[in-house]
């Protein structure tokens, strides 16, 4: 009851010394560097990275040796690669679905495990076609993968960490892709092909069985309802989106260059000037180390210059590496390796990146759309290449190459254009 002679309530002790009790701060249970589960967390999700991107693009070194075996051109093999990676782009968004609903661990560790299957299967393939088939079915598979991993990082992990965690994912990514290459093209050299990519589904094996028991169980997980309407309304959303698209088109752009490049490249060092051994070949694969670099410089790139400067640079970096590349001198043709990988993965950073802070809602399906579109530009470059490589060698591919570049210039140039047009129509504020 009030006091007589404040009219101030009257507490009692209870209550006194309950208020002055300071409530503890929730503790946050999610993984950081150095807690419990975090270094088993990121050297499993390394090693899916690894397995992941070993698989997809176990071909892809080997191409001329698959010509030789099944009678078939560059453009034959190439669908080698393309099938999977196109593949891998169709299912990328149902993943993804699947993944809200069934848990990130469990639809990766499905993923991994059939595309491991799959991948003791392609050895024994007995033509071109058998071959394509089980690769498209592989990277339907793996599609599970770059669906899940990123989603249950931000979901287990802290925020602070999360960088560090994803940097470990891609890091994976781009080791078993660069290591995937390197290893068939020397166990070819000895071998053949089919051991080669069977060699790759033994490691991609033990890569699959080390993730499954290191991965710790979620915990922060909340399944979800795969309702289709609001999955296509949220696509549909984002591909009304003028500047998402535009970052699309990028990404796919790049990748078709990327994809065309290191496809035929194993033709255009087996054959005369250079007459390279296969496994020289395919430590030429070494060179994504540079993108590695470039990809991490990047952000301070777009910082200095903007996002659209940075797409500038990356195509004149790349532009340089496709003339350079055409040079008779195998010094010149590396350093051209070199530029062209550089330009991309810069590229890709800074689009990848945009689409992200572009995103203000469903940021899942931004980067999955993103996803798709990169290998869509992976599979139409793997494609394109070889066919421009038959048709006019070298010189066509590089061709190839260029006009994509010359398009990822008009869309970033289309961009500013537009938003030079959106601020002017901005009204001045009133005085």
């Amino acid at each position: 009851m009030p006091s007589a002679s404040t009219g101030a309530p009257v507490t009692t002790g209870a209550a006194v010394s309950a208020a002055a009790v300071p409530v503890p701060a929730p503790t946050d249970s999610r993984m950081a560097p150095g807690g419990p589960g975090y270094r088993r967390m990121s050297f499993a999700l390394f090693l899916a990275g690894v397995a992941t991107f070993a698989l997809l693009y176990s071909t892809q070194a080997l191409l001329p040796l698959l010509s030789s075996d099944f009678g078939v051109s560059a453009g034959g093999a190439s669908w080698t690669v393309s099938a999977a990676t196109g593949a891998l782009a169709l299912f990328v968004l149902p993943m993804s679905a699947l993944s809200e609903r069934f848990g990130r661990r469990t639809v990766m560790t499905a993923s991994l495990a059939v595309a491991v299957v799959v991948g003791l299967l392609v050895p024994f393939a007995p033509s071109i076609g058998a071959l394509v088939a089980l690769r498209a079915v592989q990277g339907a598979a793996l599609a599970g993968l770059p669906a899940s991993a990123t989603a249950y990082l931000a979901e287990e992990v802290r925020p602070k960490a999360l960088i560090t965690a994803i940097g470990l994912f891609v890091a994976g990514n781009s080791v078993g892709g660069m290591s995937g290459r390197i290893v068939t093209g020397w166990v070819a050299q000895e071998w053949g092909w089919r051991v080669a990519v069977g060699t790759i589904g033994l490691i991609a094996v033990v890569c699959a069985v080390a993730f499954r028991l290191l991965l710790p169980a979620p915990r922060h997980f909340t399944p979800g309802s795969l309702r289709p309407r609001v999955l296509v309304r949220t696509v549909r959303d984002h591909l009304a989106n003028p500047l998402l698209c535009r970052l699309y088109a990028i990404g796919a752009l790049f990748m078709m260059v990327f994809g065309g490049v290191y496809t035929v490249i194993g033709y255009r060092l087996g054959e005369a000037p250079f007459s390279l051994p296969q496994g020289v070949v395919g430590s030429v694969f070494l060179v994504y180390l540079v993108g590695t670099v470039s990809a991490s410089t990047a952000g301070r790139l777009a910082g200095r210059l903007g996002r659209r400067g940075s797409l500038y640079v990356a195509g004149a970096t790349t532009t340089a590496g496709l003339l350079l590349s055409l040079a008779g001198s195998l010094v010149l043709v590396l350093l051209g390796l070199v530029l062209i990988t550089a330009g991309f993965f810069a590229g890709h950073a800074v689009a990848s990146s945009s689409v992200s802070h572009t995103a203000t809602q469903g940021r899942a399906q931004a980067s999955a759309l993103y996803q798709s579109a990169y290998y869509i530009g992976s599979s139409a470059g793997s494609t394109l290449g070889a066919v421009a490589f038959h048709a006019g060698g070298w010189a066509g591919t590089v061709a190839m190459g260029l006009f994509a570049v010359l398009g990822v210039v008009s869309v970033t140039l289309f961009g500013s254009r537009a938003a030079r047009t959106a601020a002017r129509r901005v009204p001045a504020p009133a005085h």
